[in-house]
C-alpha cells in the first residue's frame, strides 16, 4: 500500500482512539432533531489490490490514484442510512517488467446501506455494505499496442468509518471501503486478454455537512 494510504490509515486509527473516550462520556444531544440528509467531501486514495490472469502469461499491475469524492446520504432513521458515493479516478496499467499497457479512467458509483451506532454522539462510527458498478472510459493505449478496452462490471462493497461532529451541521469524517470487482481487459483487438480482480481499497478523509 502506498505511503499516502498508510498516512490516512494511521490518522484514522489515532483519530478513533483519541475521540472515542470523550465521546462515550458525552451527554446525548439533539443533533438529529430534524436532519435527514448528509453530504461529504473527501480526499480518497484508490488503491487496487489486484490479481490477474493474462492469456500470454505474466500479470497486469494497476497503480493507485488520489482524487476528490462526493457522497450523499439519506437517513431513514437515526441509525439507518443509504449513501451514494461518486468519484472518478485514472489508473495506469503495466505488464510484467514495467511494460506500459496504457491507462483508463474509472467511474465507480457505489450505493451502500449503513448502520450508525451512536448518531446522537459527537463521535459517530458506522459500517455499511452495498453494490458498485464501475464504468471505464477514456482508455489510452500504451506504445506498441492498439485498442485498449476495459469492460465495466458489478462489484460488492464493504465500508467502515466515523463522523466526528463539531456542531449540529459540520463534522470531520474518515472512511475505508473495500470493493470486490472483477473486470476484463483486452489489447490489439482482443489478441491480448486479461481477467483482472481489481478489489481496490478506497481510503479517505474529509468534511461532513448534514441538514
Amino acid at each position: 500500500m502506498k505511503a499516502f494510504s498508510k498516512i490516512l490509515l494511521t490518522c484514522t486509527a489515532f483519530g478513533m482512539m483519541a475521540m472515542v473516550q470523550p465521546a462515550s462520556a458525552q451527554e446525548k444531544n439533539d443533533f438529529w432533531a430534524a436532519d435527514n440528509w448528509q453530504v461529504r467531501l473527501r480526499a480518497i486514495d484508490v488503491v487496487p489490490d489486484e490479481s490477474s490472469s493474462v492469456n500470454i502469461g505474466g500479470k497486469v499491475d494497476v497503480d493507485n490514484f488520489v482524487t476528490p469524492e462526493v457522497d450523499i446520504s439519506y437517513f431513514f432513521t437515526q441509525n439507518i442510512a443509504a449513501e451514494l458515493i461518486l468519484a472518478t479516478s485514472k489508473h495506469d496499467l503495466n505488464y510484467t517488467g514495467g511494460v506500459d499497457l496504457g491507462s483508463t479512467m474509472a467511474l465507480p458509483p457505489t450505493l451502500t446501506l449503513q448502520y450508525h451506532f451512536m448518531p446522537e454522539q459527537s463521535f459517530s462510527p458506522y459500517v455499511g455494505a452495498g453494490v458498485n458498478y464501475t464504468w471505464f472510459y477514456n482508455e489510452d493505449t500504451g506504445p506498441g499496442f492498439t485498442n485498449l478496452k476495459v469492460d465495466g462490471g458489478f462489484g460488492w462493497a464493504l465500508q467502515a468509518g466515523f463522523d466526528y461532529w463539531l456542531d449540529e451541521h459540520w463534522g470531520l469524517n474518515a472512511d475505508v471501503k473495500k470493493i470486490f470487482l472483477d473486470v476484463d481487459a483486452s489489447l490489439n483487438n482482443g489478441t491480448i486478454r486479461a481477467d483482472v480482480d481489481l478489489d481496490p481499497w478506497v481510503i479517505g478523509t474529509g468534511v461532513s455537512y448534514r441538514f
